[in-house]
């Protein structure tokens, strides 16, 4: 049988369709197949290669530009990356995974902070840094004085560095939450609330959390030009967070239509390939250099009245 021919190889299968299972989510049922076992065999192998891969120095980050309409670079949102020596490059939804359930973010995280805060010193000083947390450095418990420790020995404005997080790191321990946000709010670190509306969105979020950026995840932006609906939701996101006194930051933008409909209806920043792909660390002085971006020169040339 697939499942196997003794009960040793049976308990195994049903671990296996059993670890599947959680991976889909609560209350989720997987029977086995050798598909399951194949992916397993994959995880494992990142999972022990993903052990030294800070060592070999083969974590990297990326920078993708945040623009300030109609063109201004306000700063860069840093971007993990992995490239395995036999494999290629790993996307982060891949093996972030991986390294929480491994316990190793705590000390990627700090590498991705450090590193991040250092490049951003070779920046203008009035451009900042935006770093994504995990859900397991967040919960850690030890993140306010790592993050503390970093700024001071790196010698960079509080200011000048951002923090993103999702809205799943905000439903459990509320109160630690809350205290862990406004450590960092005392500390002078920026705050931002990441993928906004694609979670378990709530506004008592945006009420008891000290945010001071709000991000509208791509998925309401991709069908921005023609969506009726997306756009009432968008419009409505960007006039309760100026309400409330936080910026907004568009990601996704993809298109000069797209772009062009958010600086209409006053978006404070757009992210996207339109405006600017990832770049390497040695690219970010370049594109600075040659600011407006493309994309934000090629949108004014053909609608001026933006």
């Amino acid at each position: 049988p697939e499942h196997g021919t003794d009960g040793e190889q049976l308990m195994k299968a049903a671990d296996i369709a059993l670890y599947a299972a959680k991976t889909d989510g609560r209350g989720c049922a997987r029977t086995f197949n050798r598909s399951m076992l194949l992916l397993l065999e994959q995880r494992e192998n990142l999972r022990r290669s993903l052990r030294t891969a800070l060592e070999r120095n083969e974590l990297y980050l990326e920078y993708q530009p945040l623009i300030r309409p109609p063109s201004s670079v306000i700063g860069f949102e840093a971007l993990l990356r992995w490239r395995h020596p036999e494999i290629g490059v790993i996307p982060p939804s891949v093996f972030i995974p991986i390294a929480e359930a491994d316990g190793l973010m705590d000390e990627i995280g700090r590498w991705v902070l450090e590193q991040a805060c250092r490049q951003a010193l070779s920046w203008p000083s009035s451009l900042t840094v935006a770093v994504n947390l995990s859900p397991a450095q967040f919960l850690s418990g030890s993140l306010t004085d790592t993050v503390a420790q970093i700024i001071d020995e790196v010698g960079i404005r509080a200011d000048r560095l951002e923090l993103e997080i999702t809205e799943t790191v905000l439903l459990e321990r509320t109160i630690d939450n809350i205290d862990t946000l406004n450590t960092l709010n005392v500390l002078g670190i920026r705050i931002s609330l990441d993928d906004f509306g694609t979670y378990y969105s709530s506004l008592s979020y945006l009420k008891n959390f000290p945010f001071d950026t709000l991000k509208i995840d791509q998925y309401f932006i991709a069908d921005l030009e023609t969506d009726l609906k997306g756009q009432t939701i968008v419009r409505s996101i960007i006039n309760l967070a100026h309400g409330l006194g936080i910026s907004v930051t568009a990601e996704g933008v993809e298109t000069s239509a797209q772009a062009r409909w958010l600086i209409k209806e006053n978006c404070d920043c757009l992210q996207g390939n339109f405006l600017g792909r990832p770049l390497g660390a040695e690219a970010t002085s370049d594109f600075i250099r040659r600011s407006p971006p493309k994309g934000i020169r090629a949108m004014e040339g053909s609608n001026r009245a933006v």
